[in-house]
C-alpha cells in the first residue's frame, strides 16, 4: 500500500489552493492530505485543505516556531511548506526533521539575504546577475537626490520599501501637481514628488526606501527547482506584457536566474522575477517561495509542487523539462468555496484536537466566496 503524504501550508497565498490540487493530483496518485493555517477564517486555503486551524496572532518569530513544531508533531506533518516567518523557521530545520517533518524551504542565510533588496542588489553584482540603478534611500533630501539623478538619465523614478513583499508600497514618482485627475477613474501608484518630500518632512521618521527606474515589460517571472545538492532540476519562465501571458525558456532570462538560484542555494522552489531596463533584462525581485502562479505551468505539463514535494522526501523527480509551452493565456478572476464557521469541517479520518474542531453550519456546503482570488 502506497504511504500518505501529509503537507502543511501556513498562512499562503489564497491563489494556493491551486498548489494544494497539484499535489493531490499528482502523476504517482499518491495519497496526500493538506493541512492548512491562516489568520483570516476566509481564506478559501483554509476551506480547500483537509484539517485546518486559524492561527495565534502576534506571535515572535521565535514563539511561532514552537507553535510550528507543535503542529507538525501533533499532526504527523511529514512536509511542511512555510511562508509566514520562513527564515526562522528554516534556521530550526534540525529541530522540524527530529519529529519527522521536512522543510520545503531554502537554507535560512539564502532567506536573509533576499528579506532586503538593497543587499540581495549589492550580493547579486558579484554572480554578475544585470540590476538596474538603485540607491538607499533614508530621508526626503536623499529621495530628492535619487529622483533628480534617474529623471537625468531619461527615467522615471519609482521607490518601494526596501523589506517588503507583495508590492505593498510600491510607488511611481510624478512631477505633475496633485489635481482633480487624480481623484477620477481608479487609484493609481503614480504619486507627486512634492507630496511624498512633503509626508517623509513631516513624519520626522527615517524610512528604508528603494529607488529605481520604472521598469519595463515583458516581465518575466522565472520558476525555479532546486534540488538540496545545489542542482538546477527546474527553470522556466512565464512572461507577462499587460493582460497577456505566456511561457519562455529564452537564455536571457534563465541563465540569469540559474546562476542566482544555485548561486545561492535558493533549495526547492523560488521565484526570480526580470523586467527590462533598456534593451537589456535586469533583476526586479526575488521570492523565496512558490510563487502564487506556479500552477500555471500545468500549461506545459508540469507539476512542480509535486517534484519538490518528492525532493523534500528524499525522492528523486529527476529534471523537469517542459512537455511543451503552452498557449498565451489571461489570467481572470474565479470563484473557490469557503466556509461561513471559523474552521472548515475535519476529516473524520484525520484526528484533531476537540476544541479546534468546528463543524460547518446549516447549508454551509453551497458557500462560495465570489471575492476575486488574492494574488501574489
Amino acid at each position: 500500500m502506497v504511504s500518505r503524504v501529509r503537507v502543511w501550508l501556513n498562512r499562503t497565498y489564497a491563489e494556493n489552493v491551486f498548489f494544494m490540487d497539484q499535489l493531490r493530483s499528482n502523476p504517482h496518485a499518491r495519497p496526500v492530505e493538506i493541512h492548512a493555517t491562516h489568520g483570516d477564517p476566509d481564506s478559501p486555503v483554509l476551506a480547500a485543505a483537509d484539517t485546518a486551524e486559524l492561527e495565534p496572532e502576534g506571535l515572535s518569530p521565535a514563539a511561532y516556531v514552537e507553535f510550528a513544531l507543535d503542529q507538525c508533531q501533533r499532526r504527523g506533518i511529514d512536509v511542511f511548506v512555510p511562508r509566514l516567518h520562513q527564515a526562522a523557521i528554516a534556521a530550526h530545520r534540525e529541530e522540524f526533521r527530529a519529529v519527522g517533518t521536512a522543510l520545503l524551504a531554502p537554507p535560512a542565510e539564502a532567506v536573509h539575504v533576499f528579506e532586503d533588496k538593497v543587499t540581495a542588489y549589492q550580493a547579486l553584482e558579484a554572480l554578475d546577475v544585470p540590476v538596474p540603478p538603485y540607491y538607499r534611500v533614508r530621508c526626503a533630501d536623499e529621495l530628492v537626490t535619487a529622483v533628480e539623478e534617474l529623471e537625468a538619465g531619461g527615467h522615471r523614478a519609482c521607490f518601494k520599501p526596501a523589506a517588503g513583499a507583495g508590492g505593498v508600497g510600491f510607488r511611481v514618482v510624478t512631477r505633475d501637481p496633485f489635481s482633480i485627475t487624480h481623484l477620477r477613474g481608479f487609484p493609481s501608484p503614480y504619486v507627486p514628488l512634492e507630496l511624498v518630500v512633503e509626508a517623509l518632512r513631516e513624519a520626522g521618521e527615517e524610512v528604508d526606501l528603494l529607488v529605481m527606474p520604472r521598469l519595463e515589460q515583458p516581465e518575466v517571472s522565472v520558476d525555479c527547482l532546486v534540488a538540496p545538492d545545489g542542482r538546477l532540476r527546474m527553470a522556466v519562465g512565464r512572461t507577462k506584457n499587460g493582460r497577456r501571458r505566456g511561457f519562455t525558456l529564452n537564455p536571457a532570462w534563465i541563465e540569469p536566474a540559474r546562476r542566482l538560484a544555485e548561486g545561492f542555494g535558493l533549495h526547492y522552489l523560488s521565484n526570480i522575477q526580470f523586467r527590462m531596463y533598456g534593451e537589456q533584462p535586469v533583476l526586479m525581485d526575488v521570492n523565496t517561495r512558490p510563487a502564487g502562479g506556479l500552477h500555471q505551468l500545468s500549461l506545459c505539463g508540469l507539476n512542480a509542487p509535486w517534484a519538490a514535494v518528492q525532493l523534500a522526501l528524499g525522492e528523486d523527480p529527476g529534471e523537469l523539462l517542459p512537455a511543451r509551452l503552452g498557449p498565451d493565456y489571461a489570467v481572470v478572476s474565479g470563484t473557490r468555496a469557503v466556509r461561513p464557521v471559523a474552521l472548515p469541517h475535519q476529516r473524520p479520518d484525520v484526528p484533531a484536537v476537540a476544541a479546534e474542531a468546528v463543524a460547518p453550519g446549516p447549508g454551509a456546503a453551497g458557500q462560495v466566496d465570489t471575492r476575486p482570488l488574492a494574488l501574489a
